[in-house]
């Protein structure tokens, strides 16, 4: 069995998927990079199974049909064969150094009694242009030890345990029935929510592993081309609402976390919908909150009583302005693009 599975979702990547590869590399016959080829039309199909000859036994390419982000990532965890797994964009990289750290922290771990269930690291916006990296580390977690949910603080605003930082074991992915849905974008989001619940033991490293690459026109997370998907991102909304009764998770700490986490997903869709302008989207943000209403009158309360729930739903045109001045704070805050 290998340590480390990574899946790289791949559709038209041929830009960009090699820096990607070569970055995981170096983890030798430690890991295994699963290269998937989602349908892509240019050479991604062809760079993935040069891959795979030049490096036997640690890359493999998978092909198959066009499904979408989240499609890619299930068929690497169908085919992972890693003790544990992570997902790396395929316009994103790993940092050689912590790549080391923390492929010995999993050694480590993997030997140990306790069965460890996640591990989060740092991740870094490479924002095109942007002079300072902004560094997204996790103040509200301890350093350098196995520790659960109990052990964790208070999170701040923007600071979520994103794919991005994640690295899960890859059993508990499949024991928790992870599947996320084909032809949707956003399903990163379901990817780290769905599992917390399975979740019992966590290390954190303060190292500064991933890299996410912000600045091409066409990248989902563009706020234009957020807004010509909100559906997918309502979709995505609307699984997670329904995805746990929140108010049955029993450990306090993983509850409201999962709550801040649903309540930010909320007021991304919302404020999207806003930020467009047109009368169709504001429709579909009182569709939302309606269809939230109606899933649980008290999640929906919870959902609008909070600071970032009830500044996005303040009346009027005023009130829409108010709301998208709140954004590009936090737009700033967490250099979203």
């Amino acid at each position: 069995m290998k340590l480390l599975t990574f899946a790289i979702p791949c559709y038209n990547s041929e830009a960009y998927m090699e820096n990607c590869i070569r970055s995981l590399l170096p983890g030798g016959d430690d890991v295994e990079i699963l290269v998937v080829d989602d349908g892509s039309k240019d050479r991604t199909a062809e760079i993935a199974d040069e891959y795979e000859r030049k490096y036997p036994g640690v890359v493999r390419a998978i092909h198959q049909e066009n499904g979408g982000h989240g499609a890619a990532v299930n068929a690497g965890i169908r085919n992972a064969t890693g003790l544990y797994f992570k997902v790396v964009d395929s316009d994103d990289w790993v940092d050689a150094d912590a790549y080391r750290k923390i492929l010995d922290k999993l050694r480590e771990l993997s030997g140990g009694e306790t069965t460890l269930d996640m591990m989060i690291a740092n991740y870094v916006y490479e924002k095109e242009g942007a002079k300072h990296k902004k560094v997204m580390r996790y103040t509200a977690l301890p350093k350098d030890r196995v520790f659960s949910w109990k052990d964790t603080g208070h999170f701040r605003k923007g600071q979520y345990i994103l794919m991005h930082s994640v690295i899960y074991r890859t059993k508990l992915l499949r024991e928790c029935g992870l599947e996320l849905p084909k032809h949707t974008f956003y399903v990163d989001n379901l990817y780290v929510y769905k599992p917390l619940p399975n979740v019992r033991n966590m290390y954190y490293m303060d190292v500064d592993f991933y890299r996410y690459y912000i600045g091409r026109e066409d990248q989902s997370v563009n706020e234009k081309v957020m807004i010509s998907r909100i559906d997918q991102q309502i979709r995505v909304n609307k699984i997670m609402v329904d995805a746990f009764d929140l108010w049955k998770i029993p450990n306090r700490r993983l509850r409201k976390y999962m709550f801040n986490y649903l309540e930010i997903i909320t007021v991304i869709s919302t404020i999207m919908l806003i930020r467009s302008g047109t009368e169709e989207n504001l429709e579909k943000k009182r569709e939302l909150w309606k269809y939230i209403k109606e899933k649980d009158i008290r999640l929906f309360h919870h959902l609008r009583s909070g600071i970032m729930g009830s500044t996005m739903n303040l009346p009027g045109k005023s009130g829409r302005k108010i709301s998208v001045a709140a954004y590009k704070i936090s737009q700033k805050v967490v250099g979203f693009n």
